[in-house]
């Protein structure tokens, strides 16, 4: 797509701007974008995914969890023992040094998943042909919080065949 302001160089920034209710698209290349900065809010000429990890990975976890502040270490002073990369580091440049970062900032980064997926755990489309076992779990999972639910309001014949129908399909899950 070429860019819209110049028509010469490819667009590079896609920007969508709403405006009581109304869509309007901007297609630009770098060097418009750049001119246009001014009129385009958010757009500074030197955004960049980092910035977007950066501004996400400051936020105070104990905040976010009604903890009062002072209750958690100081971010600049969490530090991974394997390659020594602090979580101040880790917000500037948006890595991992190690593999082992995951646990030694796992309790900073649990909140941030939740804030940009909305969950910790994947959810998403599962492939045809290899999913099958993760189908099956999935299933049993769906089907467990159904059976607590039928506990609850006392239908315990329909509990009871959720049970077997659950026990099967761990069979099938084992087997």
């Amino acid at each position: 797509m070429q860019c819209q302001e110049c028509g010469k160089r490819p667009a590079t920034l896609h920007y969508t701007k709403i405006i009581n209710g109304e869509k309007t698209e901007f297609h630009l290349c770098d060097s418009c974008a750049r001119d246009k900065g001014e009129q385009m809010p958010g757009f500074d000429g030197g955004f960049s995914i980092h910035h977007l990890l950066s501004g996400l990975l400051n936020m105070e976890p104990s905040v976010a969890e009604g903890k009062p502040r002072g209750q958690t270490e100081a971010p600049s002073v969490l530090r991974c023992p394997t390659c020594g990369l602090t979580y101040n580091q880790f917000s500037k440049i948006g890595r991992f040094g190690c593999s082992n970062c995951y646990q030694a900032f796992g309790e900073r980064l649990e909140p941030l998943f939740r804030r940009v997926h909305g969950n910790t755990s994947h959810r998403g489309k599962v492939p045809q042909r290899t999913g099958g076992k993760l189908k099956l779990r999935r299933e049993i999972e769906q089907l467990r919080g159904e059976l607590s639910k039928r506990i609850q309001n006392e239908e315990f014949e329909e509990a009871a065949r959720l049970r077997d129908h659950i026990r099967s399909l761990q069979e099938k899950l084992q087997g």
